[in-house]
């Protein structure tokens, strides 16, 4: 009977491990980081900021989505390898923030949610799509 190598120490593993460390550790991913945790902080406190608090299930799922991209694009950086796809979860969230506020408000929407709610998820989406972007350039190359 022969042993087989742990998993663990693969060739391949070990060199995608190393690729995706490349790629977060540049300054570019970083700021991809810090702006998306920034983004998800407004979501999540826009309710209160833009002042459509009164909009209950709206200011919820601001809530609810803000601390959701926070936590999908917060382990990118320091666990890449195995997180990546939760970029692509943000970019979901993201999407789902430009239309909410018709899916979910209906007629009472303002100019002010409709607006907040837009650009923070064109924001997220776009940030989102940048860390999709960068790991994809790097298994290319």
């Amino acid at each position: 009977m022969t042993t087989q190598p742990r998993i663990e120490h693969h060739p391949d593993l070990a060199e995608m491990r190393s690729r995706f460390e490349r790629v977060t550790s540049t300054p570019r991913a970083q700021a991809v980081e810090t702006l998306a945790l920034i983004t998800g902080l407004y979501l999540a406190a826009s309710p209160w900021i833009a002042g459509f608090s009164g909009l209950g299930p709206l200011a919820v799922n601001n809530l609810i989505a803000g601390l959701a991209f926070c936590v999908c694009m917060s382990g990118l950086g320091s666990a890449y390898e195995r997180t990546h796809a939760m970029a692509w979860t943000a970019v979901a969230l993201g999407a789902w923030t430009i239309i909410a506020p018709w899916a979910i408000a209906g007629e009472m929407d303002t100019t002010r949610t409709v607006i907040s709610n837009v650009i923070t998820g064109a924001v997220a989406l776009c940030l989102g799509l940048a860390m999709v972007a960068m790991a994809g350039r790097e298994r290319a190359g």
